[in-house]
């Protein structure tokens, strides 16, 4: 034999391996561990996280009796309160509370599958929610997702002891852990109805060791435990379950089981994701169902079917209860651990079964299969995992940044809008400058009158102002601090940080001075009527207002926006503003014929900005098709005035 093989061979003895097989689970927490704390703190906190954190810093009986007005139970929160007077209140510190909870998720895991199934399963199963995005994501937030599923894994993973050996002694831990499931999150009951269904059928289907009577009031005692344990918060569950209001979307069934069996299995970030691989994910179900050689005292078909189960009591009420919107598909993380045990199983057992004799592909040919649905998961992930660090896509609102813009060159008379709930305590987190902060609407929302006069005296009283929109729609439906800021103010500029837009407005002169324009034409349909501005001579830092008025003679099937230049002699520009028209709120498929459309926007005129004239330059292009601008005569563009900055 070449030495050189002979040597790697020794290498790859059956003690090495055993040595590796042993330390193998330890690998998978380290890099469960690495996965959940990386740049942990590279992403800004953002309202919910905010919000964990005010309910932590309250006294305890106050946190208790403001969780009552929200649908969480206070026990994450109280768990938090005790985290934050030990490590204090960094991002890293807020969310490692989190990530310590997603590392021990995966210890839970690989006991269940091993406690289930063989040590293999475990391991598969472990590794399968280890590098599944969806499961890191909420293992990195200000919030109680993953202490929900970890608690679910600890759950299920004494139940099953529980069944195997229903001693007495085994009661108490269980229904300690559903306790704090319980006081951790209210989707928790679907977990401990699992394990009442998985007890109904084993009794029903076979019995063998403890009596039936004894085993059914060992149950009985152990949820009367934790009712007990739950029932200071029993009366607010109950009402904070049935009067909560759905957020489900409409959306066909087959689109909402594809994205959550897509997060379930390969997690949020997975995109690019080739059929086959689902195909093989379905095998690897299928082939989880097959009997094991493992000799254990729970039946075979029990083991088998609890995953199944777990995932149907859970998902069908989700469905059923019209619950279904992505940002609700957090309630179902524990599900995953399901998931990752039927998918662990099959790829286990289709690799025990395959030989590693290649060279016998009928033999060979089912470790083959579990082998490249190994390596195509690993595929999916490393492009799952940046994009869940890196991709703005997936970045929460970034509040970080919007306090940082508010404070680099403040103002005098600037001020804050943040228009609905939740975001005032995030952004208090991080701005620490002196602009007043006003959280409009008031309370729950509803009068809309208070809230038209509360911006109107804030309009009057400050020239800059900033506003953060976030779920209007809950406290501001009919947007009237977003139409009352359009009609008597300059709107200058609107990001989007995420779900929240950051929109700067500017309350310039009153008194606007009116251009000399005939109508102009705007294709076949579309009049500028007339167009008013605030000034013609500025300097580096003032706002130039235009008021635009538009008409169309007929009505509209196209959305188009409207783009404002400041084009300097070379026809460079200096500063540009793109937007539909009445910031959004009058978007040309709502005109009607002859009806007049006021139409304003704000340009800040650059700090560097040199001296000079500048031509004012305007035109409308097809929102969906921004290369498709409309005819103004011979040209597509239409000069308003000139202005000077000096």
């Amino acid at each position: 034999m070449n030495p050189l093989l002979g040597w790697l061979s020794s290498l790859w003895s059956d003690s090495t391996r055993r040595a590796l097989w042993k330390i193998t689970p330890l690998l998978l927490i380290l890099l469960a561990a690495y996965l959940r704390f990386y740049q942990i703190d590279h992403q800004s906190l953002w309202n919910d996280e905010g919000n964990s954190l005010r309910l932590a810093q309250r006294t305890v009986p106050d946190l208790i009796a403001t969780s009552r007005l929200d649908i969480h139970p206070p026990g994450y929160y109280l768990l938090l309160k005790g985290w934050i007077s030990l490590v204090g209140e960094s991002e890293l510190a807020l969310r490692s509370l989190s990530a310590f909870a997603g590392v021990l998720t995966v210890v839970c895991v690989y006991a269940l599958g091993k406690q289930l199934f063989a040590k293999g399963v475990g391991i598969m199963a472990a590794l399968l929610v280890t590098i599944n995005t969806f499961s890191i994501y909420y293992a990195q937030e200000t919030r109680m997702y993953a202490w929900l599923t970890l608690f679910a894994a600890a759950s299920m993973l004494a139940f099953v002891r529980w069944m195997e050996r229903p001693r007495w002694r085994r009661v108490l831990p269980l229904a300690l852990i559903n306790a704090a499931g319980l006081y951790t999150q209210y989707v928790f009951p679907f977990v401990m109805l699992t394990q009442g269904v998985m007890l109904v059928v084993r009794l029903a289907v076979h019995q063998n060791g403890t009596p039936r009577t004894r085993l059914v009031l060992r149950y009985v005692a152990l949820n009367l435990l934790t009712i007990a344990l739950f029932l200071p918060q029993l009366g607010d569950a109950w009402r904070q379950v049935s009067q909560w209001p759905r957020t489900g979307e409409a959306v066909e069934f087959a689109t909402g089981a594809g994205t959550l069996i897509q997060w379930l299995t390969l997690g949020k970030t997975a995109v690019n994701v080739s059929w086959w691989l689902y195909l093989l994910l379905g095998l690897f179900a299928v082939a989880s169902l097959l009997p094991d050689w493992l000799t254990l005292r729970l039946p075979s078909w029990w083991r088998r079917s609890l995953p199944f189960v777990w995932i149907a009591i859970s998902v069908l009420p989700f469905f059923a209860l019209g619950l279904f919107r992505e940002a609700n598909l957090k309630f179902l993380l524990p599900v995953q651990i399901a998931v990752a045990l039927i998918i662990g199983r099959g790829l286990w057992l289709l690799w025990q079964l395959g030989s590693p004799n290649l060279f016998i592909l009928t033999e060979a040919l089912p470790r083959i299969v579990a082998g490249i649905g190994l390596l195509g998961l690993f595929s999916v992930t490393t492009e799952a995992l940046p994009a869940l660090y890196n991709d703005p896509r997936y970045a929460r609102p970034d509040y970080r940044t919007m306090a940082q813009f508010i404070s680099s060159a403040p103002q005098a008379d600037d001020v804050i809008l943040l228009d609905a709930p939740n975001q005032e305590e995030v952004f208090r987190y991080y701005y620490h400058g002196s602009a007043p902060i006003y959280p409009i609407p008031r309370g729950l929302g509803g009068d809309d009158a208070a809230t038209i006069k509360e911006v109107t005296d804030v309009i009057t009283q400050h020239r800059r102002l900033f506003v953060l929109y976030w779920g209007e729609s809950e406290r501001d439906p009919n947007r009237v601090v977003e139409k009352t800021l359009t009609e008597q103010t300059y709107e200058i500029a609107s990001p989007r940080f995420g779900d929240v837009r950051f929109v700067q407005y500017a309350t310039p002169p009153t008194s606007l001075m009116p251009l000399d324009l005939p109508p102009t034409h705007f294709g076949e349909a579309i009049t500028l009527e007339k167009a008013e501005i605030s000034a013609t001579s500025l300097h580096p830092g003032d706002v130039l207002a235009l008021s635009l008025t538009w008409q169309t003679d007929r009505p509209l099937d196209k959305r188009y926006k409207v783009f404002i230049h400041v084009l300097d002699s070379n026809g460079g520009i200096l500063t540009q503003r793109d937007s539909e028209p009445g910031n959004y709120l009058a978007i040309t498929t709502t005109w009607q014929p002859d009806m007049p459309v006021i139409d304003t926007h704000g340009l800040v005129i650059p700090l560097t900005a040199s001296a000079g004239t500048y031509r004012v330059i305007i035109g409308l292009y097809d929102s969906g098709d921004p290369l498709q601008r409309l005819p103004i005569g011979q040209s597509d563009t239409l000069v308003l005035t000139t202005i000077s900055v000096s």
